[in-house]
């Protein structure tokens, strides 16, 4: 018996690219468009700018900057280089790869050799961003503020900021300098729905069982990667990990690739969220289970 299983509508042809993983499975991902990106990124910077407004009034409520507006300047733009950096930062460092603008829209930063999304990565991607958006632009506002900007260094800072903006436009890809350093893409996440059409779909299916060394053989990264093939549904990709997966815990082939991913997917999402609850955690299949 074969599962039904949603797809989303594809992007244009222009947008499709090949994505293999560890595994050897291309999953096929869709990049995101600059229009798209632009706008998780204004998301971002709006949520940014409302918490930016209540840290304001909370500085100047409790008298921090005391008399000295130079002090309470200094005081705002450290705040605001901490507060951005760490918000793209450590959010595109979680296991979602994405900050709640481009989870909004449906997006998620990824390696683009196919493997597991660094910490240097994410810091490289984000670093650019300071110089192509954020330095230009806070050298304007600082200028305002003093009430010396000069005509032509205000063209230049917006001429740089503009290339670094509309950069995008012109590859391919759709990727920023920051993008090309990292060596990154944001995708579009695919919404199919697995979790409740799969539950109901095997509802009365006896659930297949598997012995710890055969969960023991994944971690999270490779339970992700194993969400995003069964949210795919290409036949090809599911039959390559069920081989894989069957070969290297010595399990029989029994024919239904799909159902047996879908047991296996969650098994080892039980298994390493009981883990997880006492404080030990399995980053990858490379990894030693360790302590939080």
């Amino acid at each position: 018996m074969r599962w039904r299983r949603n797809r989303a509508p594809k992007a244009p042809a222009s947008l499709r690219r090949s994505f293999i993983t560890p595994e050897g499975v291309d999953l096929r991902l869709e990049l995101a468009s600059a229009g798209t990106r632009a706008s998780a990124f204004m998301l971002d910077i709006l949520i940014l700018f409302i918490s930016l407004i209540f840290a304001t009034i909370a500085i100047r409520l409790l008298g921090i900057a005391g008399a000295s507006g130079e002090i309470f300047l200094i005081l705002w733009l450290v705040g605001a280089f901490v507060l951005r950096n760490g918000w793209f930062i450590l959010f595109e460092m979680g296991g979602r790869g994405a900050t709640p603008g481009k989870r909004l829209l449906g997006l998620r930063v990824i390696a683009r050799d196919g493997g597991r999304l660094t910490g240097g990565a994410v810091i490289a991607r984000n670093a650019l961003r300071e110089i192509e958006v954020f330095l230009p632009l806070s050298f304007l506002g600082m200028q305002a503020a003093q009430g010396a900007a000069d005509g032509f260094l205000t063209l230049f800072a917006l001429c740089w900021t503009g290339i670094f903006l509309f950069f995008p436009l012109f590859n391919r890809d759709r990727l920023r300098v920051g993008d090309l350093l990292a060596g990154t893409w944001v995708v579009n996440n695919v919404r199919a729905k697995l979790g409740a059409d799969l539950v109901a779909a095997r509802a009365e299916q006896p659930r297949r069982v598997f012995t710890d060394a055969a969960l023991d053989l994944y971690g999270i990264y490779e339970l992700q990667t194993l969400e995003n093939v069964l949210r795919a549904g290409q036949d090809d990709a599911i039959a390559t990990v069920a081989a894989t997966i069957r070969r290297k815990a010595g399990l029989p082939d029994d024919g239904d690739d799909y159902g047996f991913l879908a047991d296996y997917y969650a098994a080892l999402c039980i298994r390493l969220e009981r883990a997880m609850l006492v404080g030990r955690r399995r980053e990858d299949k490379h990894g030693t289970v360790g302590r939080r």
